[in-house]
């Protein structure tokens, strides 16, 4: 057998006719498709990563007194409601004091990093400026910043407790108001212009050097264009109600600012506006509105006045009255001992301003003195001329008193008196004072009176008429009849006479008659044991008996208690007995 395989008429052909085949070797690496997945995810992440970086700014730490309302990677950082970073971790300080949140900020917030910027966490609140942060309800806590603008870059800060008042770039105004004391205001409480808030009070330090409170508050655009250096601010806080020689006051702005206090200013009556006041610019700030809108004060004129007798009902506060214009109020009330007089005299410090006397100041003052010297030189012209201070009764219902000071032509000379740096005006007593002593005399003289006596003489009188006519009556009777015999016997014997004598007897047979008539009324209303004349005689003896012993009680009463007759008795006042004496 032969190994050769056997061959088809295609494989007998011969080899010279079939083509060689060409190989042709690729240069290109061929890549799967499979590998396009993973490239495109890195060019992702690479753009991602590089995109990261270029926004990316630098990172901080705010310390906070507790980490409420903050959440890793949730919380963000606002700028005027723009989210500028995020909170990346919240963690506890060292000391367990406090908590330090790490904030990453936004590369286009870079310049918020400088050193004095604010930041705080945004919350509910409720406070005297009202309610804030209710967005955060729904949203959430977030940290809210304030721009600052300075040059100097800062990674470390420390959190407030609550949002600044004012914001940098807020437009308004700053004023500064010098007061005694604080009230009921607070941070944030409102300010109002003709009830109408316009701002808020800011802050507040107290100046240990000048012992007065420094109070900011901060008036919003437009309206800082209303405070003038004119203006008068005062506390408006709760209720403000006064009872004093004036009588009754109430005075009130909002119910806010009842509840939480609040301040108020205008532009007093009479004043012309001027240009706005600088920012910064001081004011007083006055008690209520009554001080407020009073005249133009200027410096305070210190007086003395020493009056003898009692003075209650004169308080501090109490207004000086110069002829119906009130100058000046009442600063201090104080018992003095006159060791001469073996007295005790009540002081009373006040300060006037003659500023407000007007053109009147000018007109009476001495143009070559000036200052101080000007003020006390006026004084002693009016004083010359019989100005003196008096205590009178300003209200009736309240009992609440006043100075006065008024002119009396004919008080006595006298100068002013200075002491420790404070001139001493002369005084003279008051109206009531002497209206007491008035009366005291009228009770001396009426209780000197023998009241008792009279009443008996007069009972006595009374007796002795009655038995007189007791006596008389037989003898008035008898007379009578003989009189009536006469009339007839004339009558008889006019008859004779013609009738005229008879029309003239007839006349005074009537008138005799008419006569007769009256006699017997008299009789039975006088005579008679139970004429009602003698009952109301004995009445009327009774009642005088009383009279005199209600005047005796009545001269008791006055001499103890004076000024009763004025006010009325007291409620709680002790009834003596008529023979007892006082304890």
């Amino acid at each position: 057998m032969s190994d050769t395989p056997p061959t088809t008429p295609e494989a007998a052909a011969p080899l010279s006719d079939q083509p060689e085949p060409r190989v042709v070797v690729s240069r290109r690496p061929r890549l799967s498709l499979v590998w396009l997945v993973p490239l495109l995810a890195l060019f992702i992440g690479a753009g991602l990563v590089a995109r990261s970086i270029l926004q990316t700014g630098p990172r901080i730490e705010i310390e906070f007194h507790t980490a409420e309302g903050l959440e890793a990677g949730k919380t963000e950082v606002r700028y005027k409601e723009v989210v500028i970073g995020r909170v990346q971790a919240v963690t506890l300080r060292d000391d367990r004091q406090h908590v330090i949140a790490i904030v990453q900020l936004d590369r286009s917030a870079a310049g918020v990093a400088v050193e004095d910027t604010s930041f705080w966490v945004v919350r509910p609140r409720i406070g005297a400026g009202g309610v804030s942060g209710l967005g955060t309800l729904l949203s959430g806590a977030y940290i809210g910043a304030d721009a600052g603008v300075s040059t100097e870059q800062r990674s470390a800060f420390l959190g407030l407790e609550a949002a600044p008042y004012v914001l940098r770039g807020e437009p308004g105004a700053v004023f500064i108001l010098r007061a005694a004391t604080l009230g009921s205001l607070d941070i944030g409480s409102p300010v109002y212009y003709r009830r109408t808030r316009v701002g808020r009070v800011v802050g507040y330090t107290l100046n240990a050097q000048t012992d007065e409170l420094l109070v900011k508050v901060f008036i919003e655009a437009p309206y800082q264009q209303l405070v003038t250096p004119q203006t008068r601010f005062w506390n408006a806080s709760g209720v403000d109600l006064s009872i004093d020689a004036n009588g009754l006051t109430l005075n009130t702005q909002t119910v806010a600012s009842v509840l939480a206090g609040g301040l108020a200013f205008e532009l007093p009556t009479g004043q012309v506006r001027t240009e706005a006041a600088a920012p910064g610019s001081e004011f007083p700030l006055y008690e209520n509105h009554r001080a407020a809108s009073s005249l133009p004060l200027g410096r305070p004129l210190p007086v003395r006045m020493v009056f003898d007798g009692s003075l209650r009902g004169l308080s501090a506060g109490a207004p000086i009255d110069f002829l119906g214009v009130e100058i000046g109020s009442v600063r201090s009330i104080s018992l003095q001992y006159d060791a001469e007089r073996q007295r005790f005299p009540i002081e009373v410090l006040a300060d006037i301003y003659p500023l407000r006397l007007g053109a009147a100041r000018s007109a009476v003052a001495r143009p070559q003195a000036e200052g101080d010297s000007a003020d006390q030189a006026l004084l002693q012209r009016l004083v010359d001329t019989g100005l003196r201070a008096q205590v009178r009764n300003g209200n009736l219902l309240t009992g609440q008193l006043y100075v006065a000071m008024d002119f009396y032509p004919r008080a006595a000379p006298a100068r002013l008196k200075r002491r420790d740096g404070v001139m001493t005006l002369p005084t003279v007593p008051g109206a009531l004072s002497e209206l007491q002593t008035q009366l005291g005399d009228i009770v001396q003289k009426i209780s000197r009176l023998p009241l008792d006596e009279i009443g008996r003489g007069l009972a006595s009188a009374v007796k002795q008429a009655d038995t007189t006519l007791r006596e008389l009556s037989p003898e008035a009777r008898q007379l009578l009849a003989d009189g009536r015999s006469a009339v007839k016997s004339a009558q008889t014997t006019l008859q004779q006479l013609g009738p005229e004598v008879v029309q003239s007897l007839t006349e005074v047979r009537r008138a005799v008659a008419t006569v007769q008539t009256a006699l017997d009324h008299v009789n039975q209303q006088l005579l008679a044991p139970d004429a009602p004349a003698q009952r109301n005689l004995e009445q009327a003896l009774a009642e005088v008996q009383r009279a005199a012993q209600s005047l005796r009680v009545l001269a008791d009463t006055l001499q103890r208690q004076p000024e009763s007759l004025l006010r009325g008795k007291p409620a709680d006042a002790l009834q003596w007995p008529h023979q007892g004496t006082k304890p």
